[in-house]
């Protein structure tokens, strides 16, 4: 975190014979509009004909080496800030089985595409003492990362984590990605999952995020003052967690 995107490169894989070229106009337009919003250019990139549509950046930034935050900072005490709602994972399955509702399809698009620049710009006007994003290896994969590299133990309480409201009915229909399978198997050994959440509550932690928020660890004094200025700017911002204790091996525990 803290750093600054420079150039950026389109990587594109398409099925130029099954797709009405529109699409990928239309793709690539609003990657230019997302590197443009982050403050970066572009500078070309690469393309291959493929059965399936693939589309990505390769970006060069800079970052100044006594401002970067990394994900291994947390301290006793501190807070933990998380700015999107979880659930993109299970809404992306159930736009695979054609359930998913407009409503429930924007609210995914809107959180997606949604920057992380103006949560970190704010972010480091309070000194935080770590940060990660969520992505793919969902809440739980990205927290426990933080945990054992800060060697730290974090509590997390379930009922405070922000979530897609669709994203209940869905689960409850037995719409879980198969990644977050995959994601509960790396992570269970290394965490603990209060017996009084109920499944959902259980299945959202190792929901995969697509461009998901960021996961900040802020000391106490400073909690509030961050959330509040999130929060004026339109940013889906929660506390929580709080680190415990110290834990030579890292710990993660959901109540």
């Amino acid at each position: 975190m803290g750093a600054k995107p420079l150039t950026a490169m389109n990587i594109v894989c398409f099925p130029i014979n099954e797709i009405s070229p529109e699409i990928l106009k239309e793709t690539l337009q609003g990657g230019l509009d997302k590197i443009h919003e982050a403050g970066a250019i572009l500078v070309g990139g690469h393309s291959v004909d493929d059965k399936e549509f693939k589309y990505g950046l390769s970006i060069t930034g800079i970052v100044h080496p006594d401002k970067a935050i990394s994900n291994a900072g947390l301290n006793v005490k501190d807070k933990l800030i998380l700015t999107k709602p979880l659930g993109t994972g299970i809404i992306a399955t159930a736009i695979k089985g054609a359930i998913a509702s407009q409503k429930a399809i924007d609210k995914l698009i809107v959180s997606a595409s949604t920057l992380n620049k103006k949560a970190s710009e704010i972010m480091l006007k309070y000194s935080p003492s770590s940060c990660t994003d969520i992505t793919g290896f969902g809440f739980a994969g990205h927290a426990l990362e933080m945990v054992k590299a800060s060697k730290v133990e974090i509590l997390i309480f379930a009922d405070k984590l922000p979530y897609i409201d669709e994203a209940y009915e869905y689960a409850s229909m037995g719409l879980i990605p198969a990644g977050s399978y995959e994601n509960k198997k790396f992570c269970i050994n290394n965490m603990t999952i209060s017996k009084n959440l109920n499944q959902f509550s259980q299945d959202i932690i190792f929901d995969p995020q697509t461009s998901g928020g960021l996961l900040i660890g802020i000391k106490p004094e400073n909690c509030d003052k961050c959330l509040k200025e999130l929060i004026n700017n339109g940013i889906n911002a929660h506390i929580i967690g709080e680190v415990t204790e110290n834990n030579n091996n890292g710990h993660l525990s959901i109540i």
